[in-house]
This record gives structure tokens, C-alpha cells and sequence, in this order.
């Protein structure tokens, strides 16, 4: 399964990612600083601060990332079924033992300030488990039972994270799985029939939002109501009752500004930075409460970015995932045999769909998910595990081919 390794280089970091990566975590922790400062933030310890524990978090996965560069990808990859493993069970056990926050259970307890989520680290096991499986000869990826072996490694976690539930980060899981197939020689027309079956299905999940009427939507148990909810703001459709009385006409109203209303402020905040910005901690959008607090810092951090450094400021950071991206992509060219270059684009497709989803949904072109955005956004759990990857992506650039 694995290629002899000829002409292995064992070579330097790649300088210019290793210089995005810390220049992401230095805006990343500006910007939390910024937005958690606001409502009373600056009163706290200096322990208790979003922007120390980010840093905490930084260098927790600094440690982690340079661990997975010291041991070669291929030994990572011979032992990605036991990670694999874990991760489901992991994935099973936060749906018992988890913390139940707004109606989900996606994350384990540690202690009082530290918590788990299982779903980020299972989307790096399942990256090390779809490159050991998609690297054997492209003969075999021919065979359909090849193809169903491969899509059962996704659907097993996309079913466990999609259960919490967690949609957003479950249907991450999709793009990793199609691209890195593509890039491993798996048959266009077996990817083509099955991103064809899958649009066909979110066009019949959409199409019942839409268009059923309340009562029988009401009984579609599969679709959750705050799933319902985000499309129909998505769409800006409301589901008031034909006939309904003023009175309740106003309560769906008023449920619908609800629903729409972290979206509708996000868009403020982007709008209102202009061209240069309002400045750094000048932003009135968070700072007033219109923008929630609990979610300026992370999933809107992009807003709050937008907000205080304008349009030049949105286009830096753009700048600096798409230099990411672009060294990832040459990180995989020059990989020094084929599970190097499916573990590679598997982290770049990754990110993308990460920074993707998360700046779609603060400028609305995305329905609002739960999706971090990468190194920018407050958590332990996806900063760790994005450094992880980034540590993967060094890694494979370190034992690159020597021509």
C-alpha cells in the first residue's frame, strides 16, 4: 500500500505556512481580545479572559501539531483504523455522557473551563483513515465494493455527528470524502451518481421546508425545528398559516426576526466596517449587544474582523487562507507517494470548507451552521485540531520528494 521511498527529503518547515499559521493565531487572538471585551468582558481575571484561554489553546495545539511532525505520515497512517475507532466512540459517548447545551450534545466535560468536542478530532481521524484506504492501487478504487467500503468509513461518523446534532460539521465530512476519492482515481461516474443522489435529496429536505404546510411539517421529525428554522430564514420565507388571525401572525413574525436576527446583525456589522474599518475595539455592533456576545468571538468573529478593519481587513485575512490553501495544494503535489497527496488535500478541502461555510454564513451565503472558522474562531477543540492539521501538511512537506 505504501510506495518505496527513493528519494525521501527530510526538509525544513514550509516558512510560508508556518507564517500564515502564526499570523492567524496573532489576528485571532486581537480579535477575540476585541469582541470578549465587550458587556463587562474586561472586568474578569486575566485567567478567566476568551483571549488567554485562546492562547492556552494555541499553544496546547502547537505541542500536538509538532508531535505529528516528528513521526512520519505514514506510521499515522497504519495506525488511523485505532484513531478512527476512537473518534466513533468517542461520538457515541457524547450522546450519552455529553453536555447538553440549546438542545444538542456535542461536547464532553473535562473540567469546569475545558470541554471535548469529539466531532472535530473525528474529522482528522477520518482524513488519516480515507488516505490509508484510498492509497491502495487505483485497480482496486475501480470496484463498486471498493467505493461502498469507502463511503461506509463517512457515513458512520456523518450519522453519530448529524445525531447531537450537528449537521454543519457532519456535512464537512461530505467534501473531504468526494474530493480526496477524486484525487485517489475512484471512477468519476460513482462520485457523479452519488453528489447527484445528494442533491436530489437536499432539494426534496429543502422543497418540505419550503413548501409543506405547517402542520404536516411539524410531524417531519427527521428535519429539526431549528434546521426548519435556518432554511426558511435562509430563504427569508415564514411559515404563517394561510387565514391565521393578526395575533398570530405577529407571533410567526416576531419568531421569524428571531431566527434571522444574529444573520441580520452579522450583515450590519460587515456592511458598516466600510472600506478601512471603524478601528480596532471601536466596533458598535458587539460592543452595543446587537451582535450577541456569546457568538462575536466565535462563529462571528469574521464579522466583528469586518467591522473594525473594513474591506482591507476582510481581504487580509482572505489573503492569508488562500496562501494556506495554495501551500497546502503544493504541499500535495510534491508529497513523495499517493497517501501523502490524498492526506494533503483532505486537510486543504478541510479548511476551505471550514473558512467556506463560516464566511458564507456571515455574509449570508450560507445558512447558519455551528462551523468554526479556522485559527480565527474561540474554541479549544477546532483549534487544536486545525493545528493538527496544519502539523499533518508540514509533516508530509518534510519527507517530500527530494526532486
Amino acid at each position: 500500500m505504501y510506495e518505496p521511498y527513493l528519494n525521501e527529503k527530510k526538509g525544513e518547515f514550509d516558512w510560508l505556512l508556518l507564517i500564515v499559521t502564526i499570523g492567524l493565531m496573532l489576528v485571532g487572538t486581537a480579535f477575540i481580545f476585541s469582541a470578549s471585551q465587550a458587556g463587562g468582558g474586561e472586568n474578569q481575571v486575566w485567567y478567566k479572559q476568551y483571549y488567554t484561554r485562546q492562547i492556552f489553546f494555541y499553544v496546547a495545539g502547537i505541542i500536538v501539531a509538532l508531535g505529528f511532525c516528528c513521526i512520519q505520515y505514514t506510521t499515522w497512517a497504519r495506525w488511523s483504523f485505532v484513531f478512527y475507532g476512537l473518534a466513533v466512540v468517542l461520538l457515541v459517548a457524547v450522546l450519552f455522557i455529553g453536555a447538553s447545551r440549546f438542545g444538542a450534545k456535542r461536547w464532553i466535560n473535562i473540567t469546569s473551563q475545558i470541554n471535548l468536542q469529539p466531532s472535530e478530532f473525528a474529522k482528522i481521524a477520518f482524513i488519516l483513515v480515507q488516505a490509508n484506504f484510498l492509497s491502495r492501487p487505483v485497480e482496486e478504487l475501480r470496484q463498486p465494493r471498493v467505493f461502498w467500503q469507502a463511503m461506509l468509513l463517512v457515513a458512520l461518523p456523518f450519522a453519530l455527528i448529524a445525531k447531537e446534532p450537528d449537521l454543519g460539521s457532519a456535512l464537512v465530512l461530505l467534501p473531504v470524502s468526494m474530493v480526496t476519492m477524486y484525487v485517489a482515481g475512484v471512477p468519476r461516474i460513482f462520485l457523479l451518481k452519488l453528489i447527484a443522489c445528494g442533491a436530489i435529496f437536499a432539494m426534496l429536505m429543502v422543497s418540505l421546508v419550503l413548501f409543506l404546510p405547517q402542520q404536516y411539517l411539524q410531524r417531519v421529525t427527521f428535519i429539526k425545528s431549528y434546521q426548519q428554522a435556518r432554511i426558511l430564514t435562509y430563504f427569508g420565507r415564514s411559515p404563517i398559516p394561510k387565514n391565521a388571525p393578526p395575533e398570530v401572525r405577529k407571533e410567526y413574525q416576531r419568531k421569524a426576526r428571531d431566527a434571522s436576527y444574529q444573520v441580520d446583525q452579522a450583515m450590519i456589522s460587515v456592511g458598516s466596517g466600510g472600506m478601512f474599518g471603524k478601528g480596532w475595539r471601536q466596533g458598535t455592533q458587539y460592543s452595543l449587544g446587537f451582535l450577541p456576545q456569546a457568538a462575536a468571538h466565535n462563529d462571528f468573529i469574521f464579522s466583528v474582523i469586518a467591522e473594525e478593519e473594513g474591506f482591507i481587513g476582510s481581504v487580509l485575512i482572505l489573503t492569508l487562507y488562500t496562501v494556506l490553501f495554495f501551500c497546502g495544494i503544493k504541499i500535495a503535489s510534491q508529497a513523495r507517494d499517493r497517501l501523502g497527496k490524498i492526506m494533503a488535500i483532505g486537510v486543504v478541502t478541510l479548511l476551505f470548507s471550514h473558512v467556506f461555510i463560516n464566511i458564507g454564513m456571515n455574509i449570508r451565503l450560507m445558512p447558519v451552521t455551528g462551523i468554526p472558522l479556522p485559527l480565527l474562531s474561540y474554541g479549544g477543540s477546532s483549534v487544536v485540531c486545525s493545528l493538527i492539521a496544519i502539523g499533518i501538511l508540514h509533516n508530509i512537506h518534510i519527507y517530500r520528494k527530494s526532486y
